[in-house]
């Protein structure tokens, strides 16, 4: 890990271990299939979609590694990391990209209501930040040991921007998930530890373009200077970019990929 840290040194993703979580599909799936095409072994997370996680590793078998974990379980975390440690005694990178988009359930005068409310808030909270926090807790301890590592966390705009009506707590989990980012990047940058945040619009995903079908909602488009959801290979190819260490002195940075939504 040491001569990736080099100033001037050109480096890639090229033999690096890579995690990186809910990856079976949309944005995650991209990431796998960006890695492995820059020579890296990839740890492939999924929750119920084995299937199609499976179907990823078909690319590479030899540097992919499968493993189940669903998020919402405080147990899952710490399980997945030490399986991911496990398959190659290390890991260089930890993308934190799976999580929930889940709308809260409106105030009423139903009994039921404050329990449902916070049971939205509990699951959020818990796959899109305590999760991230503690698979980055376990990757900051073995990084310290190893001499550096790489997290990458994917936010997105709606942490600067807001989000709809009934999605404040996706809006927060993703706030303090870039502070999270932050916080790791000063306190352990002096051991080589690089920590980053990239933070989409509308991507171009299967559930992006199923929600634009079904209600008719053009928004997503319309609002984008370019006139088009974001392909999902475009963050990939930032989050590679990350991965490979050439951009150290951007640690502790969120970099935006939102089309001209929200320029800042």
């Amino acid at each position: 890990m040491a001569e990736d840290r080099e100033a001037g040194h050109t480096v890639g993703v090229d033999g690096k271990v890579v995690l990186v979580t809910g990856a079976s599909r949309g944005i995650g799936a991209c990431c796998v299939r960006t890695l492995l095409d820059g020579g890296a072994s990839v740890v492939i997370h999924y929750n119920t979609r084995r299937d199609a996680a499976e179907a990823l590793a078909e690319a590479a078998p030899e540097r992919c590694f499968v493993v189940g974990a669903d998020l919402a379980d405080e147990a899952a975390p710490q399980a997945l990391w030490q399986q991911a440690l496990a398959w190659q005694g290390r890991v260089d990178v930890l993308v934190n990209n799976a999580a929930v988009y889940e709308i809260e359930p409106a105030i009423s005068d139903d009994a039921g209501w404050p329990a449902a409310w916070r049971a939205v808030w509990q699951r959020t909270l818990q796959i899109n930040l305590l999760a991230p926090a503690l698979l980055a807790t376990h990757a900051v301890e073995h990084f310290r040991a190893r001499g550096g590592g790489i997290l990458i966390h994917l936010s997105s705009r709606a942490a600067h921007r807001g989000e709809k009506p009934l999605l404040g707590s996706y809006a927060a989990s993703k706030g303090a998930l870039n502070a999270l980012s932050h916080t790791l990047a000063r306190t352990h940058g002096a051991d080589g530890i690089l920590s980053y945040a990239v933070a989409p619009g509308w991507v171009g995903t299967d559930m992006s373009w199923d929600y634009i079908n079904e209600t008719g909602d053009r928004g997503p488009l319309a609002e984008n200077a370019l006139g088009t959801l974001i392909p999902p290979e475009e963050v990939a190819n930032i989050v590679a970019f990350l991965a490979s260490g050439a951009a150290r002195h951007a640690t502790g940075t969120v970099i935006d990929i939102n089309g001209a939504t929200f320029p800042r």
